[in-house]
């Protein structure tokens, strides 16, 4: 594969990355650098390994994958921000906080925004031949898919905290809005195009 063609690759995997990020930045907005790390490290090690999993997968499970997984991200991202939005409307008395910090709250969000990165690892092992090495087959592809998103990752935090810190409640629920912004295109885009 092409380096500029594994680099636009990565790019695009990553935008789903980056909506989250941006998300997470507006829900902590006074987030400092390490946590902004650990957030961004965890979803470019989800969005670099999900293609070695769907390599090692191969074809075998292509096509049971390719039934659901678009609901699967759906139904997370959907999730995620109803809680986010529902959050957003109670009174600072009553609200719990959606903390993108929080572990499970993590997972949920790098999953849901990695199932695609399992289906291109499904079509590195399509496009792999015989004599491809295996660390140019799908090493050199997960190093820069998780490098990408981590880069993205961060810049997302960085701008949903600059622009969360001066509207609040709005912003937060902007952030769910979001979240399921992205579910619907991943929906749209499995099942109408």
């Amino acid at each position: 594969m092409e380096l500029i063609t594994l680099f636009l690759l990565a790019l695009s995997l990553s935008f789903d990355s980056f909506a989250v990020s941006v998300s997470s930045g507006l829900m902590l907005p006074a987030i400092r650098f390490w946590k902004a790390c650990k957030i961004a490290f965890v979803l470019a090690v989800f969005q670099g390994l999900m293609p070695l999993g769907g390599w090692l997968a191969g074809l075998a499970i292509r096509d049971l994958l390719a039934d659901f997984d678009h609901w699967v991200a759906f139904g997370l991202l959907t999730l995620l921000g109803i809680k986010m939005i529902t959050e957003s409307l109670k009174a600072d008395e009553e609200r719990k906080g959606f903390n993108p910090l929080n572990p499970l709250v993590l997972i949920t969000m790098a999953l849901a925004t990695s199932i695609d990165a399992f289906v291109v690892g499904i079509s590195f092992a399509l496009i792999e031949t015989p004599e491809t090495p295996f660390w140019l087959a799908i090493l050199i592809p997960v190093f820069v898919i998780g490098s990408i998103t981590f880069i993205m990752s961060m810049l997302g935090i960085l701008f949903g905290k600059k622009a969360g810190s001066s509207l609040g409640k709005r912003m937060e629920m902007l952030g769910g809005f979001i979240l399921i912004g992205i579910g619907l295109k991943i929906l749209a885009e499995h099942l109408y195009f």
